[in-house]
This record gives structure tokens, sequence and C-alpha cells, in this order.
């Protein structure tokens, strides 16, 4: 049975070891705005451009920075013991997979609010949407992210093999996600593919965030693909989490 009381244990503990790594930190925090005011600069002299692009980075820098950040830092719990000692101690899979889903997912909820408030307010993204749906999404992609780099992580054995995973869960779904090519204008195959992809709908969404107002039906389908597969990798993720030794 879950218990709050663990569960919250569990994330003040990955909390307080992740503020002793600011190189984490600055991972999580400073690279997506770094990456943002990048691509604003190169598109600077191309007006429209950032406007474009900009909603589709803020569904897929938060993604791809939680999963990878998720991915090592529970890896390093796994081959530091800490884990294994964990999981010998009476807490429950679901107690301890909630504990570090709820410290990355208040991570990923200051992620995806700084670099939406840059986007917005520092950059000025057009917007023809509400700013708090596209936070909403933001949001949802970075924990997206964050379930998927805690569910990678029980098939690496070390950091290296962390990152090696990247090309195989997360770049296919940046280069099928619409953001290079219209996904109608792809291939069958491509297109039914990215049919199924999560990354697809979190680029769709942000996309009609910034261009059309209010909220409608195909954004609702969107934020429940998203969010469904955020809480079904969860699960995943525990029942893929067991010991090493016995």
């Amino acid at each position: 049975m879950i218990s709050p009381t663990r569960t919250l244990a569990t994330a003040r503990r990955v909390l307080l070891q992740l503020r002793h790594d600011p190189r984490t930190i600055a991972l999580m925090l400073v690279v997506p705005l770094a990456l943002l005011t990048l691509l604003y600069w190169a598109f600077h002299a191309t007006p429209g451009v950032f406007d474009h692009v900009g909603p589709a980075l803020l569904a897929v820098f938060p993604m791809t920075v939680m999963f990878l950040v998720t991915s090592i830092a529970t890896l390093r719990e796994r081959t530091s013991g800490t884990l294994e000692r964990l999981l010998a101690m009476p807490l429950a899979k679901a107690d301890l997979l909630l504990g570090y889903a709820l410290a990355f997912g208040l991570l990923a909820v200051v992620q995806a609010a700084a670099a939406t408030a840059l986007a917005v307010g520092l950059l000025g993204l057009h917007l023809t949407g509400s700013a708090w749906l596209l936070l909403l999404f933001a949001v949802l992609d970075a924990l997206l992210g964050t379930a998927l780099g805690l569910f990678v992580s029980a098939f690496a054995a070390s950091e290296f093999q962390a990152v090696q995973f990247m090309p195989a869960f997360v770049f296919p779904q940046l280069l099928l996600c619409g953001l290079f090519v219209p996904r109608d204008r792809m291939q069958a195959v491509l297109s039914y593919v990215s049919d199924v992809l999560p990354m697809s709908y979190a680029v769709d969404a942000m996309t009609r965030v910034s261009d059309t107002a209010g909220f409608s039906g195909d954004l609702a389908r969107d934020l429940a693909v998203v969010a469904g597969c955020a809480l079904a990798v969860l699960a995943l993720g525990a029942a893929t989490l067991r010991r090493r030794t016995r």
C-alpha cells in the first residue's frame, strides 16, 4: 500500500542529494534557457521563425533534458547501492518510484516555468492562446521525460549506457514529431509511427496553443495522450524496479 509519508521522505532525500549537485541543477535549469536564447538569436534576422519553432522547442527541450538527468541520477542510486538498500527496507516500490517522480517532477515544474517565462517574456514569443496552457504542456512534457528516464534506468549498467538510450527513446521522437517536417507530409509508414509517439502530441499541443485561442477538443486529446503516456511509463517503471541481488 502506498504511504504518503514514505513517498514524501523519498522525494525529500532525492532533492537534498540534488541540492549538492550543481552540475545536474545547471543541466536542468540553465541549459534549456541557454538553448532557447541561442535559437532566438540564430533566427533573429528572420522574423516569425522563432514564433513558429519556439513552442515546439518548449516541448522538446524539457522532455529531453529531464530524460537525461533522471536516467543518470537514478542509475547513480543503483550503482552506489542506495537503491538496493532502500528496496531491502519495508518500502513499497510504488512509494519509491513516486518519491523519485515527485522530486524530479518538482524540478520539472521549475524548469518548464523558467523556460516558458523566458520564451514568452524576455524573448517575445508570440502566442494566440494562453501562456498558462503553454506552461501546462511544458510541465507535462518534462514529466514525461522524467518517467521515461526512470524507466530506462532499469536497463542501463552505467551512465554511458543511460546516455546511449537517448538515440533509441528520444531521437526518433525528435525526428518524427513534426519539428523538421510536417507529419502529414511524411511517408505513410513514418506518419503512422509518429502517431504513436508521445512527443508528436506534445509538439502538436504547443503549436495549437501558439496558433489558436481557447481550449479545443484536439488540445484535450493531446493532454490526455501525454499525461496517459507518462502514467503508463511510470507503471512500467514500477514493474521493472527490483533488487539486483537476493
